[in-house]
């Protein structure tokens, strides 16, 4: 009995002992998992942003390297330098890039010309009267004899006449530098439109003008929408 006994003690002791260890087990268990979540927050929170500047900067770069490198032909290089050739002349000597592109270079240099000597007659005459009546202000005001051309003349009437020939004559200067800069543009599109984005077949096109006597009916024009019929010219145009 006495073993019985002792027995069951033993038996209720040793149950007892493996309660409490897995007890205590499960009891440390949730700070190691409150301690990992914590570290993983921890993380995340140091972990930097991404800032708008930087996307920008990445996606930039991204884009470039997905960029496929394109290989020009020698016939596409020798057209870009024939395009190049043309304004680079204009832009050292006027007319040079229309003589250089051909066609009716010989009614374009002369335009050119004809252009930038006008503005260059116009600005020479209206700074030669602008000085003029700034002399004759400056002689009013001093007390010298003027010219007697200007003799009569109000002082704000001179004044006004020298501000406009000084406005004219800076105006001539704008209008310089226009004529200058389209020659060059009109050498650049000139260039472009034979040579680079000529599509087309080799053989050139024709253009034919004609002019013959024709028949119109005038009632349209006074309203009467009668016929009436009017001589009158015809011009038509051919592309062969």
């Amino acid at each position: 009995m006495t073993k019985l006994i002792s027995l069951i003690f033993a038996v209720f002791a040793v149950v007892l002992v493996k309660g409490q260890t897995v007890d205590t087990i499960s009891k440390k268990q949730v700070p190691i998992i409150q301690a990992d979540s914590l570290k993983q927050k921890s993380v995340q929170d140091t972990v930097k942003k991404e800032s708008r500047k930087e996307r920008k900067k990445r996606e930039k770069e991204e884009e470039k390297a997905k960029e496929k490198v394109v290989v020009k032909d020698s016939a596409r290089l020798a057209i870009e330098a024939k395009n190049r050739q043309a304004w680079k002349r204009s832009l050292v000597l006027p007319g040079w890039g229309q003589y250089t592109n051909g066609g009716v270079w010989w009614i374009k240099v002369p335009a050119i010309y004809g252009g930038l000597l006008t503005t260059v007659l116009v600005f020479d005459f209206n700074n030669r009267y602008y000085k003029e009546l700034l002399g004759v202000l400056q002689a009013q005001a001093e007390g010298r004899p003027i010219d007697p051309f200007y003799i009569g003349i109000s002082q704000e009437s001179i004044i006004r006449a020298k501000d406009n020939a000084r406005r004219n004559r800076d105006l001539m200067v704008l209008l310089t530098l226009g004529v200058y800069g389209l020659n060059v543009a009109e050498a650049y599109i000139d260039s472009m439109l034979k040579y680079r984005w000529n599509i087309g077949d080799d053989k050139p096109k024709k253009t034919v003008f004609s002019i013959g006597p024709t028949l119109m009916d005038a009632s349209y024009a006074s309203g009467t929408y009668t016929f009436k019929p009017t001589v009158g010219l015809k011009l038509s145009m051919k592309i062969n």
